[in-house]
């Protein structure tokens, strides 16, 4: 107890706080021997953060030093590509055009009727004299001379003449034509309108896994070009509207088919199909 109230002249923090109380219960010495344990603390904590940082390196570099000298050999290899696939896309065989109709010939046969010939003049030469006179006139009659009567000699034989004369079909307003002259045609072509159709083609109302989708589209190109009554006969009923849309969707004028040189209407029929994956 001496020591506790030994006075001293430049007291710590620690002896002010417990001055007059029990230094021995062990708080004092927590208190006096903290920065004391905190510093050591700090260092051992420091060091063996240095250890662990460095004993990689260190185990790398021995490593280093005990591998054996590498080799390296120049084989002055050349890469072979291989030669590009080329892949070329199917192309779909275009129908061939229908056949023209056939004319209808109509053969119109003349009778030619030969020219008559004259028929030669017979000429009978009068009887003699003493006949002549051993005529006896009175009222029996007498038969005279007879002359042969004419009739037209015969046609000659041989083919007779005929006249061909090429006749043409009528052609309709109304009806709807499948076979034709000269077919209707799009401008640009087949292919600039199948592109507009895959270009205005909305495939989000079809299903991602839905795969090949086919199906044939049916219209009737007009008189003046348009379109109109256009079907889709595929499986998909969703690939089937969404194709009549697209179809009607297309304002471009249409060449229209000919028969004769004259417009006509016209049945187009084009397969459609698309993958969707």
């Amino acid at each position: 107890m001496a020591d506790d109230n030994t006075y001293k002249s430049n007291p710590t923090l620690d002896e002010i706080v417990f001055e007059n109380r029990n230094k021995a219960y062990g708080a004092f010495d927590l208190r006096s021997g903290y920065r004391s344990i905190l510093t050591k603390s700090f260092l051992l904590g420091t060091v063996l953060f240095m250890v662990f940082a460095i004993t990689p390196f260190i185990i790398m570099k021995i490593k280093e030093m005990n591998a054996k000298d590498t080799t390296e050999v120049n084989a002055n290899l050349i890469e072979i590509l291989p030669d590009e696939v080329i892949i070329e896309e199917p192309v779909e065989e275009e129908p061939p055009p229908p056949p023209p109709p056939k004319e209808e010939v109509q053969e119109v046969i003349q009778n030619v009727v030969p020219e008559p010939v004259k028929a030669p003049k017979v000429e009978t030469p009068p009887p003699p004299i003493s006949k002549q006179l051993e005529t006896t006139t009175g009222v029996v009659a007498v038969e005279g001379v007879k002359t042969p009567s004419y009739s037209p000699p015969p046609p000659p034989p041989g083919p007779s003449k005929s006249t061909t004369v090429e006749v043409k079909p009528q052609v309709s307003e109304t009806q709807v034509y499948t076979e034709v002259e000269q077919l209707a045609e799009f401008p640009g072509g087949i292919n600039a309108f199948r592109s507009k159709v895959n270009g205005n083609f909305d495939t989000s109302v079809m299903d991602s896994d839905a795969g090949t989708v086919k199906t044939e589209v049916i219209f009737v190109v007009e008189r003046d070009g348009s379109i109109t009554d256009v079907k889709a006969n595929g499986s998909n009923r969703d690939f089937n509207a969404e194709a009549v849309r697209t179809v009607k969707s297309i304002k471009n004028k249409w060449a229209p088919a000919k028969i004769n040189g004259q417009a006509v209407r016209y049945r187009f029929r084009m397969p459609l199909t698309m993958q969707f994956e």
